[in-house]
Protein backbone atom coordinates (compact mmCIF):
# COMPACT_ATOMS: atom_id res chain seq x y z
CA UNK A 1 0.00 0.00 0.00
CA UNK A 2 1.36 3.39 -1.03
CA UNK A 3 -0.36 5.52 1.59
CA UNK A 4 -3.58 7.10 2.78
CA UNK A 5 -5.80 9.72 1.17
CA UNK A 6 -5.71 13.03 3.01
CA UNK A 7 -7.65 15.20 0.56
CA UNK A 8 -9.78 15.04 -2.59
CA UNK A 9 -10.14 18.29 -4.51
CA UNK A 10 -11.65 18.47 -8.00
CA UNK A 11 -9.80 15.78 -9.98
CA UNK A 12 -6.78 15.58 -7.68
CA UNK A 13 -6.32 13.09 -4.86
CA UNK A 14 -3.59 13.88 -2.33
CA UNK A 15 -2.08 11.03 -0.30
CA UNK A 16 0.40 10.76 2.52
CA UNK A 17 2.98 8.18 1.48
CA UNK A 18 3.65 5.26 3.81
CA UNK A 19 6.81 4.13 1.98
CA UNK A 20 10.35 5.45 1.90
CA UNK A 21 10.43 7.30 -1.43
CA UNK A 22 14.23 7.54 -1.58
CA UNK A 23 14.59 3.76 -1.50
CA UNK A 24 12.37 2.90 -4.50
CA UNK A 25 12.06 3.82 -8.14
CA UNK A 26 10.62 7.14 -9.18
CA UNK A 27 6.87 7.16 -8.71
CA UNK A 28 6.13 10.16 -10.91
CA UNK A 29 3.86 9.35 -13.87
CA UNK A 30 3.14 5.82 -12.64
CA UNK A 31 -0.43 4.58 -12.56
CA UNK A 32 -2.13 3.68 -9.28
CA UNK A 33 -5.35 1.89 -8.41
CA UNK A 34 -7.52 3.09 -5.53
CA UNK A 35 -9.67 0.22 -4.33
CA UNK A 36 -12.88 1.27 -2.62
CA UNK A 37 -15.26 -1.60 -1.85
CA UNK A 38 -16.29 -2.70 -5.39
CA UNK A 39 -14.79 0.32 -7.12
CA UNK A 40 -11.32 0.50 -8.61
CA UNK A 41 -10.28 4.05 -9.52
CA UNK A 42 -7.25 4.61 -11.75
CA UNK A 43 -5.04 7.67 -11.43
CA UNK A 44 -1.59 8.94 -12.36
CA UNK A 45 0.96 10.23 -9.86
CA UNK A 46 1.79 13.75 -11.03
CA UNK A 47 3.71 15.35 -8.15
CA UNK A 48 5.66 14.20 -5.10
CA UNK A 49 6.78 16.53 -2.27
CA UNK A 50 8.62 14.68 0.49
CA UNK A 51 5.98 12.25 1.78
CA UNK A 52 3.04 13.81 -0.07
CA UNK A 53 1.93 12.67 -3.52
CA UNK A 54 -0.72 14.11 -5.85
CA UNK A 55 -2.72 11.79 -8.08
CA UNK A 56 -4.70 12.89 -11.14
CA UNK A 57 -7.86 10.79 -11.48
CA UNK A 58 -8.24 9.20 -14.94
CA UNK A 59 -10.99 6.58 -14.84
CA UNK A 60 -12.21 3.30 -13.43
CA UNK A 61 -11.75 -0.42 -13.93
CA UNK A 62 -15.24 -1.79 -14.61
CA UNK A 63 -15.65 -5.53 -15.22
CA UNK A 64 -11.86 -5.70 -15.46
CA UNK A 65 -11.78 -3.14 -18.31
CA UNK A 66 -10.56 0.42 -18.10
CA UNK A 67 -13.15 3.16 -18.68
CA UNK A 68 -11.86 6.71 -19.07
CA UNK A 69 -13.64 9.45 -17.13
CA UNK A 70 -14.72 10.10 -13.57
CA UNK A 71 -18.31 10.26 -12.32
CA UNK A 72 -17.51 9.24 -8.73
CA UNK A 73 -14.59 9.81 -6.36
CA UNK A 74 -12.71 7.30 -4.18
CA UNK A 75 -13.36 7.27 -0.42
CA UNK A 76 -10.75 8.26 2.14
CA UNK A 77 -10.44 4.63 3.18
CA UNK A 78 -9.40 3.43 -0.28
CA UNK A 79 -6.47 1.03 -0.57
CA UNK A 80 -3.88 2.55 -2.92
CA UNK A 81 -1.47 0.39 -4.92
CA UNK A 82 0.67 0.70 -8.04
CA UNK A 83 -0.98 -0.84 -11.09
CA UNK A 84 0.78 -4.04 -12.11
CA UNK A 85 2.67 -4.10 -15.41
CA UNK A 86 0.18 -6.61 -16.84
CA UNK A 87 -2.76 -4.33 -16.03
CA UNK A 88 -0.89 -1.29 -17.33
CA UNK A 89 -0.93 -2.74 -20.84
CA UNK A 90 -4.72 -2.92 -20.83
CA UNK A 91 -4.88 0.76 -19.80
CA UNK A 92 -2.29 2.42 -22.01
CA UNK A 93 -2.32 -0.01 -24.94
CA UNK A 94 -4.66 -2.68 -26.34
CA UNK A 95 -5.83 -5.69 -24.35
CA UNK A 96 -4.45 -8.27 -26.79
CA UNK A 97 -2.61 -7.29 -29.97
CA UNK A 98 -4.37 -8.34 -33.19
CA UNK A 99 -2.30 -7.62 -36.31
CA UNK A 100 -5.35 -6.95 -38.48
CA UNK A 101 -7.15 -4.71 -35.98
CA UNK A 102 -4.30 -3.04 -34.12
CA UNK A 103 -1.29 -0.88 -34.96
CA UNK A 104 1.99 -0.61 -33.08
CA UNK A 105 2.77 3.06 -32.47
CA UNK A 106 5.82 3.15 -30.21
CA UNK A 107 7.11 2.33 -26.76
CA UNK A 108 5.99 3.58 -23.36
CA UNK A 109 8.37 6.15 -21.91
CA UNK A 110 7.26 5.33 -18.36
CA UNK A 111 7.02 1.52 -18.46
CA UNK A 112 10.02 -0.33 -19.90
CA UNK A 113 9.12 -3.09 -22.32
CA UNK A 114 5.50 -1.97 -22.80
CA UNK A 115 4.49 -1.32 -26.42
CA UNK A 116 1.84 1.29 -27.16
CA UNK A 117 -0.64 0.00 -29.72
CA UNK A 118 -3.97 1.41 -30.87
CA UNK A 119 -7.07 0.05 -32.49
CA UNK A 120 -6.70 0.92 -36.21
CA UNK A 121 -10.36 1.88 -36.57
CA UNK A 122 -10.24 4.14 -33.53
CA UNK A 123 -7.30 6.06 -34.99
CA UNK A 124 -7.69 5.99 -38.77
CA UNK A 125 -11.48 6.21 -39.06
CA UNK A 126 -11.22 9.65 -37.45
CA UNK A 127 -9.37 12.83 -38.39
CA UNK A 128 -6.06 13.21 -36.57
CA UNK A 129 -3.48 15.90 -35.88
CA UNK A 130 0.24 15.67 -35.19
CA UNK A 131 1.87 18.81 -33.78
CA UNK A 132 5.46 19.62 -32.89
CA UNK A 133 8.06 22.36 -33.17
CA UNK A 134 10.93 22.13 -35.65
CA UNK A 135 13.42 19.52 -34.47
CA UNK A 136 10.91 17.67 -32.28
CA UNK A 137 11.13 14.52 -34.41
CA UNK A 138 7.73 15.05 -36.02
CA UNK A 139 8.66 14.05 -39.60
CA UNK A 140 10.56 10.95 -38.50
CA UNK A 141 7.68 9.90 -36.27
CA UNK A 142 5.09 10.38 -39.01
CA UNK A 143 7.26 8.31 -41.35
CA UNK A 144 7.58 5.57 -38.75
CA UNK A 145 3.85 5.54 -38.02
CA UNK A 146 3.06 5.04 -41.72
CA UNK A 147 5.83 2.46 -42.12
CA UNK A 148 4.29 0.51 -39.26
CA UNK A 149 1.03 0.24 -41.22
CA UNK A 150 2.73 -1.35 -44.21
CA UNK A 151 5.29 -3.57 -42.47
CA UNK A 152 2.98 -6.09 -40.84
CA UNK A 153 4.06 -9.71 -41.11
CA UNK A 154 0.72 -11.35 -41.94
CA UNK A 155 -1.70 -8.62 -42.99
CA UNK A 156 -1.34 -6.38 -46.06
CA UNK A 157 -3.32 -3.10 -46.21
CA UNK A 158 -3.68 -3.45 -49.98
CA UNK A 159 -6.70 -1.13 -50.30
CA UNK A 160 -5.21 1.70 -48.25
CA UNK A 161 -4.91 5.06 -50.07
CA UNK A 162 -2.74 7.66 -48.33
CA UNK A 163 -2.38 10.95 -50.21
CA UNK A 164 0.55 12.86 -48.69
CA UNK A 165 1.03 16.52 -49.58
CA UNK A 166 4.73 16.84 -48.91
CA UNK A 167 5.69 20.47 -48.30
CA UNK A 168 9.45 19.89 -48.42
CA UNK A 169 9.81 16.70 -50.44
CA UNK A 170 10.90 14.85 -47.28
CA UNK A 171 8.88 11.66 -47.43
CA UNK A 172 9.98 10.18 -50.76
CA UNK A 173 13.03 8.53 -49.23
CA UNK A 174 10.99 7.11 -46.32
CA UNK A 175 8.50 5.19 -48.48
CA UNK A 176 10.04 4.56 -51.88
CA UNK A 177 11.57 1.22 -50.75
CA UNK A 178 8.52 -0.24 -49.01
CA UNK A 179 7.97 -2.40 -52.11
CA UNK A 180 11.27 -4.19 -51.38
CA UNK A 181 10.03 -5.26 -47.94
CA UNK A 182 6.44 -5.94 -48.95
CA UNK A 183 6.10 -6.55 -52.72
CA UNK A 184 2.33 -6.02 -52.64
CA UNK A 185 2.79 -2.42 -51.43
CA UNK A 186 3.41 0.33 -53.99
CA UNK A 187 4.56 3.92 -53.60
CA UNK A 188 3.71 6.54 -56.22
CA UNK A 189 5.28 10.00 -56.42
CA UNK A 190 4.40 13.25 -58.16
CA UNK A 191 6.55 16.36 -58.20
CA UNK A 192 6.05 20.06 -58.89
CA UNK A 193 9.58 20.30 -60.28
CA UNK A 194 8.79 20.93 -63.95
CA UNK A 195 12.37 19.98 -64.91
CA UNK A 196 12.19 16.57 -63.29
CA UNK A 197 13.07 13.61 -65.48
CA UNK A 198 12.79 10.79 -62.92
CA UNK A 199 9.50 11.64 -61.17
CA UNK A 200 6.11 12.20 -62.78
CA UNK A 201 5.12 15.88 -62.85
CA UNK A 202 1.87 16.74 -61.09
CA UNK A 203 -0.81 17.50 -63.69
CA UNK A 204 -4.49 18.23 -63.10
CA UNK A 205 -7.03 17.98 -65.96
CA UNK A 206 -8.40 21.52 -66.19
CA UNK A 207 -11.81 20.30 -67.40
CA UNK A 208 -12.41 18.56 -64.05
CA UNK A 209 -12.42 21.90 -62.19
CA UNK A 210 -15.62 23.74 -61.35
CA UNK A 211 -16.46 27.36 -60.60
CA UNK A 212 -15.24 27.07 -57.00
CA UNK A 213 -11.90 25.57 -58.07
CA UNK A 214 -11.26 28.28 -60.66
CA UNK A 215 -12.21 30.94 -58.11
CA UNK A 216 -9.56 29.59 -55.74
CA UNK A 217 -7.03 29.23 -58.54
CA UNK A 218 -7.45 32.87 -59.57
CA UNK A 219 -7.63 34.19 -56.01
CA UNK A 220 -11.19 35.52 -56.22
CA UNK A 221 -12.30 37.46 -53.14
CA UNK A 222 -15.64 39.04 -54.08
CA UNK A 223 -19.05 37.61 -54.98
CA UNK A 224 -19.18 39.88 -58.04
CA UNK A 225 -16.31 37.88 -59.54
CA UNK A 226 -18.11 34.53 -59.47
CA UNK A 227 -20.60 35.21 -62.32
CA UNK A 228 -17.68 36.03 -64.63
CA UNK A 229 -15.97 32.76 -63.77
CA UNK A 230 -19.22 30.86 -64.28
CA UNK A 231 -19.83 32.58 -67.63
CA UNK A 232 -16.25 31.82 -68.72
CA UNK A 233 -16.73 28.13 -67.96
CA UNK A 234 -20.01 28.12 -69.88
CA UNK A 235 -18.34 29.80 -72.85
CA UNK A 236 -15.42 27.38 -72.81
CA UNK A 237 -17.98 24.66 -73.54
CA UNK A 238 -18.30 26.31 -76.94
CA UNK A 239 -14.82 27.76 -77.39
CA UNK A 240 -13.17 24.36 -77.02
CA UNK A 241 -15.29 22.83 -79.78
CA UNK A 242 -16.10 23.46 -83.45
CA UNK A 243 -14.39 26.59 -84.82
CA UNK A 244 -17.41 27.80 -86.82
CA UNK A 245 -19.57 27.74 -83.69
CA UNK A 246 -16.83 29.56 -81.78
CA UNK A 247 -16.81 32.43 -84.30
CA UNK A 248 -20.60 32.75 -84.30
CA UNK A 249 -20.68 32.88 -80.48
CA UNK A 250 -17.84 35.38 -80.30
CA UNK A 251 -19.52 37.56 -82.92
CA UNK A 252 -22.71 37.54 -80.87
CA UNK A 253 -20.92 38.50 -77.65
CA UNK A 254 -18.93 41.28 -79.34
CA UNK A 255 -21.99 42.65 -81.13
CA UNK A 256 -24.08 42.76 -77.94
CA UNK A 257 -21.31 44.55 -76.06
CA UNK A 258 -20.92 47.09 -78.86
CA UNK A 259 -24.67 47.69 -79.07
CA UNK A 260 -24.65 48.38 -75.32
CA UNK A 261 -21.93 50.96 -75.85
CA UNK A 262 -23.84 52.59 -78.74
CA UNK A 263 -26.93 52.97 -76.52
CA UNK A 264 -25.02 54.13 -73.44
CA UNK A 265 -25.89 57.78 -73.97
CA UNK A 266 -22.29 58.94 -73.81
CA UNK A 267 -20.77 61.49 -76.11
CA UNK A 268 -20.24 60.23 -79.64
CA UNK A 269 -16.46 60.63 -79.47
CA UNK A 270 -16.36 58.53 -76.29
CA UNK A 271 -18.56 55.88 -77.89
CA UNK A 272 -16.30 55.74 -80.93
CA UNK A 273 -13.13 55.49 -78.85
CA UNK A 274 -14.56 52.73 -76.65
CA UNK A 275 -15.78 50.70 -79.64
CA UNK A 276 -12.37 51.02 -81.26
CA UNK A 277 -10.78 49.93 -78.00
CA UNK A 278 -13.04 46.88 -77.70
CA UNK A 279 -12.57 45.84 -81.33
CA UNK A 280 -8.82 46.20 -80.99
CA UNK A 281 -8.85 43.40 -78.42
CA UNK A 282 -12.05 41.46 -79.07
CA UNK A 283 -12.46 40.50 -82.70
CA UNK A 284 -12.89 37.59 -85.06
CA UNK A 285 -12.08 37.00 -88.70
CA UNK A 286 -15.65 38.06 -89.51
CA UNK A 287 -16.10 40.99 -87.11
CA UNK A 288 -13.25 43.47 -86.69
CA UNK A 289 -12.35 47.08 -87.44
CA UNK A 290 -11.44 46.16 -91.01
CA UNK A 291 -14.62 44.20 -91.74
CA UNK A 292 -16.19 45.51 -94.94
CA UNK A 293 -19.60 47.15 -94.51
CA UNK A 294 -21.60 46.79 -97.69
CA UNK A 295 -23.94 49.56 -98.83
CA UNK A 296 -25.83 50.01 -102.10
CA UNK A 297 -23.28 51.32 -104.58
CA UNK A 298 -20.19 51.20 -102.39
CA UNK A 299 -18.46 49.55 -99.44
CA UNK A 300 -15.99 50.61 -96.74
CA UNK A 301 -14.21 49.32 -93.67
CA UNK A 302 -16.13 49.39 -90.38
CA UNK A 303 -13.66 51.83 -88.79
CA UNK A 304 -14.48 54.36 -91.53
CA UNK A 305 -18.15 54.41 -90.50
CA UNK A 306 -17.52 56.33 -87.30
CA UNK A 307 -16.91 59.81 -88.73
CA UNK A 308 -18.59 62.59 -86.77
CA UNK A 309 -20.77 65.28 -88.36
CA UNK A 310 -20.61 69.03 -87.63
CA UNK A 311 -22.70 68.55 -84.48
CA UNK A 312 -20.34 65.89 -83.11
CA UNK A 313 -22.72 62.97 -83.77
CA UNK A 314 -21.83 59.71 -85.50
CA UNK A 315 -23.16 60.08 -89.02
CA UNK A 316 -23.83 56.44 -89.72
CA UNK A 317 -25.37 55.49 -86.35
CA UNK A 318 -28.32 53.62 -87.86
CA UNK A 319 -26.07 51.79 -90.32
CA UNK A 320 -23.70 50.71 -87.52
CA UNK A 321 -26.57 49.58 -85.27
CA UNK A 322 -28.04 47.44 -88.08
CA UNK A 323 -24.59 46.07 -88.91
CA UNK A 324 -23.93 44.88 -85.34
CA UNK A 325 -27.48 43.57 -85.00
CA UNK A 326 -26.89 41.28 -87.99
CA UNK A 327 -24.32 39.38 -85.90
CA UNK A 328 -26.69 38.57 -83.05
CA UNK A 329 -27.18 34.86 -82.63
CA UNK A 330 -29.64 33.29 -80.19
CA UNK A 331 -29.10 29.83 -81.57
CA UNK A 332 -26.81 28.49 -78.84
CA UNK A 333 -27.20 27.29 -75.26
CA UNK A 334 -24.65 27.84 -72.51
CA UNK A 335 -24.07 25.14 -69.89
CA UNK A 336 -21.31 24.55 -67.39
CA UNK A 337 -18.78 21.94 -68.55
CA UNK A 338 -19.60 18.44 -67.33
CA UNK A 339 -16.07 17.07 -67.62
CA UNK A 340 -16.91 15.21 -70.81
CA UNK A 341 -14.54 17.11 -73.11
CA UNK A 342 -11.00 18.39 -72.96
CA UNK A 343 -9.93 22.04 -72.94
CA UNK A 344 -6.79 23.90 -71.91
CA UNK A 345 -5.75 27.14 -70.22
CA UNK A 346 -5.68 29.01 -73.55
CA UNK A 347 -9.29 28.03 -74.19
CA UNK A 348 -10.22 29.20 -70.69
CA UNK A 349 -8.32 32.48 -71.14
CA UNK A 350 -10.15 33.13 -74.41
CA UNK A 351 -13.49 32.33 -72.79
CA UNK A 352 -12.69 34.51 -69.78
CA UNK A 353 -11.86 37.49 -71.97
CA UNK A 354 -15.21 37.23 -73.73
CA UNK A 355 -17.06 36.58 -70.46
CA UNK A 356 -15.92 40.00 -69.29
CA UNK A 357 -17.74 41.85 -72.05
CA UNK A 358 -20.60 39.37 -72.18
CA UNK A 359 -21.52 40.12 -68.56
CA UNK A 360 -21.61 43.84 -69.19
CA UNK A 361 -18.64 44.78 -67.03
CA UNK A 362 -17.83 47.57 -69.47
CA UNK A 363 -20.82 49.44 -68.05
CA UNK A 364 -19.31 49.65 -64.54
CA UNK A 365 -15.77 50.74 -63.79
CA UNK A 366 -15.96 49.18 -60.32
CA UNK A 367 -17.06 45.74 -61.54
CA UNK A 368 -14.56 45.94 -64.40
CA UNK A 369 -11.72 46.57 -61.95
CA UNK A 370 -12.85 43.72 -59.68
CA UNK A 371 -13.07 41.22 -62.52
CA UNK A 372 -10.18 42.44 -64.63
CA UNK A 373 -7.75 41.45 -61.86
CA UNK A 374 -8.83 37.83 -62.37
CA UNK A 375 -8.18 38.19 -66.09
CA UNK A 376 -4.67 39.47 -65.34
CA UNK A 377 -4.01 36.52 -63.00
CA UNK A 378 -5.27 34.04 -65.57
CA UNK A 379 -3.08 35.55 -68.27
CA UNK A 380 -0.09 35.40 -65.89
CA UNK A 381 -0.83 31.73 -65.14
CA UNK A 382 -1.06 30.88 -68.84
CA UNK A 383 2.36 32.42 -69.46
CA UNK A 384 4.10 30.98 -66.38
CA UNK A 385 5.77 27.67 -65.60
CA UNK A 386 2.79 26.88 -63.37
CA UNK A 387 0.69 26.34 -66.49
CA UNK A 388 2.42 22.96 -66.82
CA UNK A 389 0.45 21.64 -63.82
CA UNK A 390 -2.79 22.05 -65.77
CA UNK A 391 -1.49 20.75 -69.10
CA UNK A 392 -2.86 17.23 -68.95
CA UNK A 393 -1.99 15.62 -72.30
CA UNK A 394 -5.12 13.56 -73.07
CA UNK A 395 -8.78 13.55 -72.16
CA UNK A 396 -9.64 11.62 -68.99
CA UNK A 397 -12.80 11.47 -66.88
CA UNK A 398 -12.80 12.26 -63.15
CA UNK A 399 -13.30 8.63 -62.18
CA UNK A 400 -10.50 7.39 -64.41
CA UNK A 401 -8.21 10.21 -63.24
CA UNK A 402 -8.61 9.24 -59.58
CA UNK A 403 -8.17 5.58 -60.45
CA UNK A 404 -5.00 6.61 -62.31
CA UNK A 405 -3.76 8.43 -59.17
CA UNK A 406 -3.97 5.25 -57.10
CA UNK A 407 -2.48 2.97 -59.76
CA UNK A 408 1.26 2.31 -59.61
CA UNK A 409 3.56 2.06 -62.62
CA UNK A 410 3.30 -1.74 -62.47
CA UNK A 411 -0.47 -1.50 -62.96
CA UNK A 412 -1.27 -2.54 -59.39
CA UNK A 413 -2.80 -0.57 -56.52
CA UNK A 414 -0.66 2.25 -55.09
CA UNK A 415 -1.15 2.63 -51.35
CA UNK A 416 0.94 5.78 -50.78
CA UNK A 417 0.64 8.68 -53.22
CA UNK A 418 3.12 11.45 -52.45
CA UNK A 419 2.78 14.95 -53.91
CA UNK A 420 6.02 16.90 -53.59
CA UNK A 421 4.75 20.51 -53.57
CA UNK A 422 8.11 21.97 -52.58
CA UNK A 423 8.61 23.76 -55.92
CA UNK A 424 5.55 26.02 -55.89
CA UNK A 425 4.62 29.00 -53.75
CA UNK A 426 2.28 28.67 -50.78
CA UNK A 427 -0.70 30.22 -52.58
CA UNK A 428 -0.65 27.72 -55.42
CA UNK A 429 0.20 24.87 -53.04
CA UNK A 430 -2.86 25.73 -50.95
CA UNK A 431 -5.05 25.82 -54.06
CA UNK A 432 -3.76 22.49 -55.35
CA UNK A 433 -4.30 20.75 -52.00
CA UNK A 434 -7.85 22.13 -51.92
CA UNK A 435 -8.55 21.04 -55.52
CA UNK A 436 -7.36 17.49 -54.86
CA UNK A 437 -9.16 17.27 -51.52
CA UNK A 438 -12.44 18.42 -53.08
CA UNK A 439 -12.00 16.05 -56.01
CA UNK A 440 -11.40 13.06 -53.72
CA UNK A 441 -14.27 14.07 -51.45
CA UNK A 442 -16.71 14.50 -54.36
CA UNK A 443 -15.62 11.18 -55.86
CA UNK A 444 -16.20 9.34 -52.57
CA UNK A 445 -19.51 11.12 -51.96
CA UNK A 446 -20.78 10.09 -55.41
CA UNK A 447 -19.63 6.49 -55.06
CA UNK A 448 -22.40 3.89 -54.93
CA UNK A 449 -20.43 1.89 -52.36
CA UNK A 450 -19.38 4.76 -50.12
CA UNK A 451 -16.68 4.21 -47.55
CA UNK A 452 -15.37 0.98 -49.13
CA UNK A 453 -12.23 2.66 -50.51
CA UNK A 454 -11.09 5.07 -47.78
CA UNK A 455 -8.93 8.05 -48.71
CA UNK A 456 -6.57 9.56 -46.14
CA UNK A 457 -5.32 13.05 -47.01
CA UNK A 458 -2.23 13.90 -44.98
CA UNK A 459 -1.10 17.53 -45.04
CA UNK A 460 2.47 18.31 -44.00
CA UNK A 461 2.82 21.92 -42.76
CA UNK A 462 -0.96 22.00 -42.62
CA UNK A 463 -0.99 25.53 -41.17
CA UNK A 464 -0.10 26.79 -44.66
CA UNK A 465 -3.25 25.38 -46.20
CA UNK A 466 -5.89 24.70 -43.53
CA UNK A 467 -6.57 28.25 -42.42
CA UNK A 468 -9.48 30.51 -41.50
CA UNK A 469 -9.74 31.55 -45.14
CA UNK A 470 -12.12 33.72 -47.12
CA UNK A 471 -13.62 30.56 -48.64
CA UNK A 472 -16.65 30.42 -46.35
CA UNK A 473 -17.57 34.01 -47.24
CA UNK A 474 -16.92 33.54 -50.95
CA UNK A 475 -18.06 29.97 -51.63
CA UNK A 476 -20.09 29.14 -48.55
CA UNK A 477 -17.66 26.48 -47.34
CA UNK A 478 -14.01 25.62 -46.77
CA UNK A 479 -13.26 22.18 -48.25
CA UNK A 480 -11.07 21.10 -45.32
CA UNK A 481 -13.71 22.12 -42.81
CA UNK A 482 -16.38 20.36 -44.88
CA UNK A 483 -14.35 17.15 -44.97
CA UNK A 484 -13.71 17.26 -41.23
CA UNK A 485 -17.46 17.58 -40.63
CA UNK A 486 -18.77 15.22 -43.33
CA UNK A 487 -15.87 13.11 -44.57
CA UNK A 488 -15.98 10.29 -42.03
CA UNK A 489 -19.20 8.80 -43.39
CA UNK A 490 -17.73 8.76 -46.91
CA UNK A 491 -14.35 7.41 -45.84
CA UNK A 492 -12.39 10.63 -46.49
CA UNK A 493 -10.15 11.39 -43.52
CA UNK A 494 -7.69 14.21 -42.89
CA UNK A 495 -4.36 14.15 -41.07
CA UNK A 496 -2.88 17.52 -40.09
CA UNK A 497 0.86 17.77 -39.44
CA UNK A 498 1.92 21.19 -38.22
CA UNK A 499 4.43 23.14 -36.16
CA UNK A 500 2.00 26.07 -35.74
CA UNK A 501 -1.41 24.72 -34.62
CA UNK A 502 -2.56 28.23 -33.64
CA UNK A 503 -2.60 29.16 -37.36
CA UNK A 504 -4.89 26.28 -38.33
CA UNK A 505 -8.63 26.52 -38.92
CA UNK A 506 -10.36 26.22 -35.55
CA UNK A 507 -13.29 24.38 -37.13
CA UNK A 508 -11.03 21.77 -38.72
CA UNK A 509 -9.05 21.14 -35.54
CA UNK A 510 -12.20 20.91 -33.43
CA UNK A 511 -13.28 17.90 -35.53
CA UNK A 512 -10.06 15.93 -34.95
CA UNK A 513 -10.38 12.99 -32.56
CA UNK A 514 -6.76 11.92 -32.09
CA UNK A 515 -3.66 13.95 -31.31
CA UNK A 516 0.04 13.24 -31.08
CA UNK A 517 1.88 16.27 -29.74
CA UNK A 518 5.65 16.51 -29.75
CA UNK A 519 7.77 19.19 -28.09
CA UNK A 520 6.11 22.59 -28.40
CA UNK A 521 7.82 25.84 -27.46
CA UNK A 522 5.78 28.76 -28.77
CA UNK A 523 3.57 30.11 -25.95
CA UNK A 524 0.75 30.95 -28.38
CA UNK A 525 0.66 27.39 -29.73
CA UNK A 526 0.75 25.86 -26.25
CA UNK A 527 -2.08 28.11 -25.10
CA UNK A 528 -4.04 27.24 -28.25
CA UNK A 529 -3.64 23.51 -27.59
CA UNK A 530 -4.76 24.02 -24.00
CA UNK A 531 -7.90 25.92 -25.02
CA UNK A 532 -8.90 24.09 -28.19
CA UNK A 533 -8.23 20.39 -27.73
CA UNK A 534 -10.27 17.89 -25.71
CA UNK A 535 -8.81 15.84 -22.83
CA UNK A 536 -5.90 18.23 -22.35
CA UNK A 537 -4.93 18.55 -18.71
CA UNK A 538 -2.45 20.91 -17.12
CA UNK A 539 -0.18 17.89 -16.71
CA UNK A 540 -0.04 17.39 -20.49
CA UNK A 541 0.64 21.09 -21.07
CA UNK A 542 3.54 21.02 -18.61
CA UNK A 543 5.15 18.12 -20.48
CA UNK A 544 5.05 19.72 -23.93
CA UNK A 545 8.01 22.03 -23.32
CA UNK A 546 10.36 19.32 -22.04
CA UNK A 547 9.71 16.36 -24.34
CA UNK A 548 12.79 14.85 -25.94
CA UNK A 549 12.95 14.57 -29.76
CA UNK A 550 10.89 11.61 -30.96
CA UNK A 551 8.73 11.57 -27.81
CA UNK A 552 5.12 12.68 -27.79
CA UNK A 553 1.99 12.92 -25.71
CA UNK A 554 -0.84 11.05 -27.45
CA UNK A 555 -4.51 11.25 -26.56
CA UNK A 556 -7.93 11.00 -28.13
CA UNK A 557 -10.47 8.34 -29.06
CA UNK A 558 -7.77 5.78 -29.93
CA UNK A 559 -5.98 6.21 -26.58
CA UNK A 560 -7.65 5.20 -23.34
CA UNK A 561 -5.68 7.79 -21.41
CA UNK A 562 -3.17 10.47 -22.43
CA UNK A 563 0.04 8.51 -22.83
CA UNK A 564 3.73 9.31 -23.29
CA UNK A 565 5.20 7.51 -26.32
CA UNK A 566 8.74 7.12 -27.58
CA UNK A 567 8.60 6.63 -31.33
CA UNK A 568 11.03 4.28 -33.06
CA UNK A 569 13.32 5.73 -35.71
CA UNK A 570 12.01 5.17 -39.23
CA UNK A 571 13.87 2.87 -41.60
CA UNK A 572 14.63 4.46 -43.98
CA UNK A 573 14.35 7.98 -42.60
CA UNK A 574 12.79 10.97 -44.39
CA UNK A 575 15.03 13.71 -45.77
CA UNK A 576 14.26 16.02 -42.88
CA UNK A 577 17.60 16.56 -41.17
CA UNK A 578 18.77 20.10 -40.50
CA UNK A 579 21.64 21.73 -42.37
CA UNK A 580 25.04 20.53 -41.09
CA UNK A 581 26.69 23.91 -40.56
CA UNK A 582 30.07 22.75 -39.32
CA UNK A 583 30.65 20.35 -42.23
CA UNK A 584 29.48 22.95 -44.73
CA UNK A 585 31.48 25.81 -43.20
CA UNK A 586 34.89 24.33 -42.56
CA UNK A 587 37.64 22.91 -44.78
CA UNK A 588 41.13 21.71 -43.91
CA UNK A 589 43.95 24.26 -43.93
CA UNK A 590 46.65 23.78 -46.55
Amino acid sequence: MLGNIISIEDNTVTIKLEIEVDKIQSLTNLLVVMQDNKNNFIGEITNIKKDIAEINLLGEMIDDKFVFGIVRKPSFGSIIKLVSKEKVKSIISVDKYDEKKDLYVGKSIIYDGVDICVDINSFFSEHFAIFGSTGSGKSCSVSRLIQNIFCKTKQIPYKASLFIFDAYGEYHSAFTKLHEKTPEINFKAYTTNVNSTDTEILKIPLWLLGVDDIALLLGATKHSQLPIIEKALKLVSIFAKDESEVIKTKNDIIARALLDILSSGRESSQIRDQIFSVLSYYYTSELNLDTVVEQPGYSRALKQCFNLDSTGKIREMELIMNFFTSYLNDDYELNLPDGSFKYNLHDLKDAFDFALISEGVLKSDKIYDETNILKVRLHSLVNSDDAEYFNYPVYISKGNYIRELITASNGKKAQIINFNINYIDDRLAKTITKIYSKMLFDYSKESKTRGTLPFHIILEEAHRYVQNDNDVFLLGYNIFERITKEGRKYGVLLGFISQRPSELSETAISQCSNFMIFKMLHPKDIEYIKNMLPNVTNEIIKRLRILQPGNCVAFGSAFRIPVLIKMDMPDPAPSSSSCDISNNWFVEKH
